[in-house]
């Protein structure tokens, strides 16, 4: 039985991940939106290992129950094919990645009318038809070239001498953004890790602090105004400051909501985070006095709330942060592009940025950490679910929100989340406080919960 995670099935390539299993899930795929009377279909695939043979497989599927289906000419981000699914009119979308996961992993993104993420009930559908081979393969798809549109769209939302004179190094990290930043003028752009490598030089193409030491050195190196990184498949960001400096993504999604209410205005709708962000996003929706939702981890829970409400912004810790004036969709291009404008708006470095909202809002120091563990500790975890502490060590617990995991809440706002991945056989402890200190010793404490090492 192939289960969909946080965001999309994956799986490991040749043991689960199989073309037959593939081809399977395209099945089901297509038999839901026939079910529902759709016949159009948009695929897309990053560069990960066979992506584009994959692609192929689930196209040939869809053609063989008489879709309409168009295939990207190349690899192309996540973003690109929500966009196409929006704004060319597509009935739903397929992305061949596994995002950030490592290299020998793969996965199946599944896209709905709407430009977003599925919904829990339309992945359920999909789950429930899994199982049969299609009896028909045909390759009657139509090739497509994505970017070029999409680029379009996006500079819509921006005055393009916003972008002048700024100095930027792009690391792609061998992902499919490579060329964005490069197509805007008046940017002077250096890409890094630019070049298709399957393996992605022997990393998970996942962008914090631990993978993007060759950023962080070239900028500080050649003097750069700031780093910009996006993972695999596009739809995340992390940056460094003008000195090198990884800024965590909690940072981030507080410098661009504070950009939407203060600078851009956008003030009319809710503001979306999940469990694992950041609680400097609570003390500026309190103090601009905008209403804040927080859903479990996930994209795609925050999307469940732009299809019922409407969001201003949406955001998550891992550094996907979603605008829904555009697409019901994280993208690390446009996230990076809002950055970009601030800066500017601002006319200070990004250094001075962030210590400026710091110094309104309160320091925010944040780590996550994954561990894979033995049954046992998942036995200790599934007992603290059940029956938790009302304390961490010397830190008295203020409350407890159990909408994802256990998340224990000080009264200094500090807070420590244990959950289970979505993606990966992991167990995740996430940790945000006002000093690193405080973070170093809740991490501890929670180690010591789960009886770890």
């Amino acid at each position: 039985m192939v289960k969909f995670g946080t965001d999309g099935w994956r799986g490991i390539i040749a043991e689960d991940f199989t073309f037959e299993n593939v081809r399977k899930v395209a099945l089901a795929h297509a038999k839901v939106l026939k079910e529902e009377g759709k016949s159009s279909v948009l695929i897309g695939y990053d560069n990960r290992f066979l992506s584009e043979e994959f692609a192929r497989e689930v196209a040939k599927v869809f053609c063989g129950l008489d879709f309409k289906v168009y295939l990207s000419v190349g690899p192309c981000t996540t973003p690109m094919v929500s966009f196409g699914v929006k704004y060319l009119g597509f009935d739903g979308g397929v992305m061949i990645t596994a995002s950030h996961n490592p290299p020998h992993y793969n996965g199946y993104k599944i896209k709905e009318s709407f430009g977003g993420s599925a919904t829990k009930e339309f992945i359920k559908k999909v789950e429930e038809n899994f199982g049969e081979e299609p009896k028909s393969l045909k390759e009657n798809y139509q090739r497509i070239d994505l970017k070029g549109e999409y680029l379009k769209k996006v500079l819509e939302f921006f005055e393009l001498e916003t972008f002048e004179n700024f100095k930027l190094i792009h690391d792609c990290m061998h992902g499919t953004s490579r060329g964005l930043f490069c197509s805007l003028e008046g940017l002077e752009v250096l890409e890094i890790r630019n070049k298709r490598d399957a393996l992605f030089g022997g990393i998970a193409p996942e962008p914090v602090e631990r993978n993007l030491k060759p950023l962080m050195k070239k900028v500080r190196a050649l003097n750069f105004d700031l780093g910009v990184a996006n993972d695999g498949d596009g739809d995340r960001l992390a940056l460094c400051d003008e000195g090198g400096n990884y800024l965590n993504p909690q940072i981030i999604y507080a410098l661009i909501l504070l950009h939407l209410l203060r600078n851009r205005r956008e003030r009319d709708g809710v503001v979306v985070k999940t469990v694992s962000t950041t609680f400097l996003a609570n003390r500026i929706c309190k103090k601009e006095g905008v209403e804040l939702k927080e859903v479990g981890v996930g994209f795609k829970n925050v999307n469940e709330v732009i299809l019922k409400e409407k969001v201003i912004f949406g955001g998550e810790e891992s550094g996907g942060f979603g605008f829904p004036k555009f697409l019901p969709e994280r993208d690390g291009f446009f996230s990076a592009l809002l950055i970009l404008e601030f800066l500017k708006l601002r006319g200070v470095s990004l250094s001075s940025l962030v210590r400026e909202v710091l110094e309104e809002f309160g320091n925010s120091y944040y780590t996550r950490k994954d561990l894979r563990v033995s049954e046992e500790v998942l036995r200790r975890f599934s007992e603290l679910l059940r029956e938790p502490p009302r304390s961490l060590g010397g830190f008295k617990v203020k409350k407890i929100n159990k909408k994802d995991g256990i998340k224990f809440i000080l009264e200094d706002d500090s807070w420590l989340l244990l959950r289970k991945s979505g993606t990966e056989p992991l167990l995740r402890l996430y940790c945000e406080g006002e000093s690193r200190e405080e973070v170093e010793e809740l991490i501890k404490e929670g180690l010591k919960l789960l009886n770890y090492g």
